[in-house]
């Protein structure tokens, strides 16, 4: 990756440990509902932004990896715990989970893969009652919070 370039997409873990930087978009972005990915992202489907490493860069730190397979291993933030990675051992792509860019919204999955191990309440989620944190809170109880996140940028 060049140091000249203005990155297109940042982000980073959620102590703010690990931060990384795109320069191109993604050219693939996804959901994998796998059971390797769902117990990887503590959740019941993963999303992944792909990217060619030579339009990538971790910027500040670097993450730990655990190999969850003969033919990849993800990377995660050894701090906080937080997953950043996926990506086949010596590839030229890196998938970067959707959840810890900046602006997530702008990264915007259109595949879907692994769905012999889709959840079948996943597909009525955008059905069910919801609420904003602090409707669930209460703004009383939201004053008191401090977070210990970092913030969504450098």
């Amino acid at each position: 990756m060049t140091g000249t370039s203005k990155p297109v997409l940042t982000g980073g873990c959620q102590c703010g440990a690990v931060r990384f930087a795109v320069m191109t978009a993604p050219t693939r972005v996804s959901i994998c509902h796998c059971r390797m990915c769902q117990k990887a992202a503590g959740a019941p489907f993963a999303s992944f932004a792909d990217i060619n490493k030579v339009d990538f860069a971790w910027t500040r730190g670097h993450p730990s990896f655990f190999r969850s397979s003969t033919i990849a291993e993800r990377g995660f933030c050894a701090a906080c715990g937080t997953p950043l990675s996926f990506g086949r051992i010596d590839g030229d792509r890196i998938e970067i989970m959707t959840g810890t860019f900046d602006h997530p919204d702008w990264v915007i999955p259109t595949r879907q893969f692994g769905t012999e191990s889709r959840l079948g309440w996943v597909v009525g989620i955008a059905n069910l009652p919801s609420q904003t944190t602090q409707q669930n809170y209460g703004p009383e109880k939201m004053a008191t919070i401090v977070s210990h996140q970092h913030p969504d940028h450098d």
